[in-house]
């Protein structure tokens, strides 16, 4: 599937460090391309426009729902975010190997969209606490929001099993190492 269009979205709960293994895959020995999703929320630290994410107005968003311009999209915690069609479609085009950083419903649009060329990935925390532990070192949101995003726990965990591969993301590299092992040999 390397090298044919492979679309590899990887999702997780908030906080299990679904971000940090999609960069340590783009520094992989496999040519991964990173797929950059809309969305509404503002940039946080030194996110840039157009590299993690492309950061659009609310009215910009709802017309590419309008006009059908989405692979998925979903308002998490008062923002959107999706994926534009004719970002996957260009990649299987071109037969690039594009890797998603997503939301997991939004994974499993794309495999339903796209099933020959995706893989889908969902990685699990190693446990709760650590991924409390986690979501807190960020610094990034305020308790009532680190709160909703555990909420969402239970129902991240029961959609996982509708995808390829779960991932128990405890050490990063090992974790990477799965993933380029589950491409690399093809498995599906």
């Amino acid at each position: 599937m390397i090298g044919n269009g492979l679309l590899l979205p990887i999702a997780a709960p908030s906080g299990t460090g679904k971000t940090t293994v999609c960069g340590e895959l783009l520094k992989s020995d496999i040519c991964f391309e990173f797929s950059v999703s809309c969305t509404t929320r503002k940039p946080r630290g030194a996110e840039i426009d157009g590299i993690e994410y492309h950061f659009v107005t609310k009215e910009t968003f709802e017309k590419y729902i309008i006009e059908n311009k989405l692979v998925e999209w979903e308002m998490v915690f008062e923002n959107y975010y999706g994926t534009l069609k004719s970002t996957l479609q260009e990649a299987i085009d071109l037969k690039k190997n594009l890797l998603l950083d997503i939301d997991v419903k939004g994974a499993l649009n794309i495999k339903k969209m796209f099933p020959d060329n995706t893989t889908t990935v969902f990685l699990l925390p190693p446990t709760n606490e650590e991924l409390i532990k986690r979501l807190r070192k960020r610094g990034t949101e305020d308790e009532e929001t680190i709160q909703k995003r555990l909420a969402r726990l239970p129902e991240e965990l029961q959609i996982s099993d509708q995808f390829d591969y779960r991932i128990i993301n405890n050490k990063l590299n090992e974790t990477t190492e799965k993933i380029l092992k589950i491409i690399k040999e093809g498995k599906k």
